[in-house]
């Protein structure tokens, strides 16, 4: 039986693979794409075929908790950025991150888990982030997102 791998962007860079399984993949499967990941070299983590796996299943709801942070008033977009980098040792803030990955890709990924799971409160889409890809802000890739670049990505 089958499993996936999900390897992260910039590939060259990132060193985790996730490898997700399901119910019916074979130890013997796992553990050869275990062996294959090493030897690429990236360190690989297994999980189930849940949506966002492992990394992407906190780190959206984490994205997406700063922003309705952000447009409640609680903090400035900078100061949760900064709270998150010197408080929590994390190399970017959520909203340097959110316009990293851009915009459109962050709400396809919350508008699609809100369509299967509605009542899920950290799945909900944000107003500002839909306004701003409405917009065509998407990030670092088109020069604006929460952020301005001078550069495009």
């Amino acid at each position: 039986y089958g499993a996936g791998l999900h390897f992260f962007n910039p590939v060259p860079v990132m060193k985790l693979v996730e490898i997700v399984k399901s119910k019916d993949t074979s130890e013997d499967t796992i553990q050869f794409l275990k062996d294959f990941t090493k030897n690429l070299p990236k360190t690989p983590i297994t999980c189930s075929d849940t949506p966002g796996f492992v990394v992407n299943r906190l780190l959206v709801p984490y994205m997406m908790e700063s922003i309705r942070l952000f447009e409640k008033g609680g903090a400035t977009k900078e100061d949760i950025d900064t709270g998150m980098k010197l408080g929590a040792g994390y190399p970017m803030g959520p909203f340097e991150l959110a316009d990293f990955v851009g915009l459109d890709t962050l709400k396809y990924i919350v508008d699609g888990w809100h369509k299967e799971q509605p009542d899920v409160q950290i799945f909900e889409p944000s107003k500002l982030v839909d306004k701003l890809v409405s917009e065509g802000k998407l990030g670092k890739k088109s020069g604006e997102g929460f952020y301005i670049y001078k550069n495009k990505v």
